[in-house]
């Protein structure tokens, strides 16, 4: 039996690892020019996400962050949603 109970939910966590590795890499791991290009692209890919796709990522990212034990890593869960285009920023 799978560790994820959907396939939505496998590569939401895989896309979050990745992005969290890029995020945290510095100059001598990755280019940051290139890991910007990572990070913009998919703001973009998840600005193309119908309304009723976005609720299941931010409620999907929302389960993560309640379940992650690092606080770092709970903090960037959290973030997800308006770092990445999910939702409105408050101002």
């Amino acid at each position: 039996m799978s560790a994820y109970s959907s396939l939505t939910r496998a590569l939401a966590q895989a896309l979050v690892d990745v992005l969290w590795f890029v995020e945290g890499c510095d100059d001598d791991q990755m280019n940051q020019d290139e890991a910007v290009k990572v990070l913009e692209g998919v703001a973009h890919l998840v600005t193309q996400l119908s309304s009723d796709q976005r609720i299941e990522l931010i409620e999907l990212l929302h389960s993560m962050a309640e379940e992650e034990p690092n606080p770092s890593r709970r903090e960037f869960l959290e973030g997800f949603p308006a770092g990445f285009g999910l939702v409105e920023e408050d101002s």
